[in-house]
């Protein structure tokens, strides 16, 4: 039997408007290192938990994966993907700028996806095949076509163990981007980062990771909102891909070779530096 994926969709606003309620009306509370500037906080466990039991009454059949404790049951196939706040940093330090992201993801792709900015009162929405919409209005992705107007969001510096190597392409991208497109930004959010591409208020994404419960849901928003998704190379993206590049269909091309030429510049200032 075909399952119609947009079944899914009021299940999973529901499941959204229970974690944006926790945060909105929750402190911080507790705050627990994760590793070297990686934190997590007790509003992240509680939207975790919140949602975790809600789908496992509604979604029995489903498995669930969150960011903060793993996999905590299997199911058939299908996965839910949360991210109880992304944009933990902002959210500690009264930034605006967070998201719950909840993405339902099928053989290893993005099938719908539910992306709420509780202080910002937006919501995201996409199913496979249904376009992408913003608090109920259909979206569109931009359609810039040159990399000297677009505004390009990328993802957060690494931090922790190997952060100086991993930070060489991320910081040879952004010396690469600040002399080619209109502006540089980083959200400190890829949901946010891949909601607003879906949304046309930005034009491009490059974010050197791809974590499930990071992309999943912004990934099919973007999608079905026009934009093109793929890896650092230029492949289809797919869960397994090593980054995330969303862009308008014009950009794309332009933006991997300018991504090659900023690993490239990377990989040599690395055999300098020996």
């Amino acid at each position: 039997m075909t399952i119609d994926i947009r079944t899914f969709l009021p299940i999973a606003e529901h499941a959204a408007s229970i974690a944006a309620d926790i945060i909105r009306t929750k402190a911080p509370g507790v705050v627990t290192a994760k590793g070297d500037r990686d934190m997590v906080t007790e509003v992240d466990y509680a939207v975790e938990q919140a949602v975790r039991d809600f789908l496992a009454r509604e979604t029995p059949e489903i498995a669930f994966l969150g960011e903060e404790e793993g996999l905590t049951h299997a199911g058939s196939g299908l996965m839910w993907a949360l991210d109880p706040v992304d944009g933990t940093a902002n959210f500690l330090h009264g930034i605006p700028l967070c998201a719950v992201s909840l993405g339902l993801i099928d053989k290893n792709i993005p099938t719908l996806g539910v992306i709420d900015l509780p202080f910002l009162d937006n919501r995201y929405t996409a199913a496979e095949g249904a376009g992408a919409r913003a608090n109920g209005t259909e979206i569109n992705a931009s359609h810039i076509r040159d990399l000297d107007a677009a505004i390009v969001s990328i993802g957060d510096y690494a931090v922790g163990t190997g952060a100086q190597e991993r930070n060489r392409p991320r910081l040879a991208l952004t010396h690469e981007l600040a002399a080619r497109v209109q502006r540089v930004r980083m959200f400190g959010s890829a949901a946010i980062d891949l909601a607003w591409v879906a949304d046309g208020k930005t034009d491009a994404l490059v974010m050197f990771s791809n974590n499930p419960w990071d992309t999943a849901a912004g990934i099919i928003i973007a999608r079905e909102a026009g934009a093109v998704v793929v890896d650092l190379d230029g492949s289809p993206h797919t869960m397994n891909a090593g980054a995330t590049i969303a862009a308008s269909p014009k950009l794309v091309a332009d933006l991997v070779e300018l991504i090659a030429e900023a690993q490239k510049n990377a990989q040599h200032s690395a055999h300098t530096a020996e």
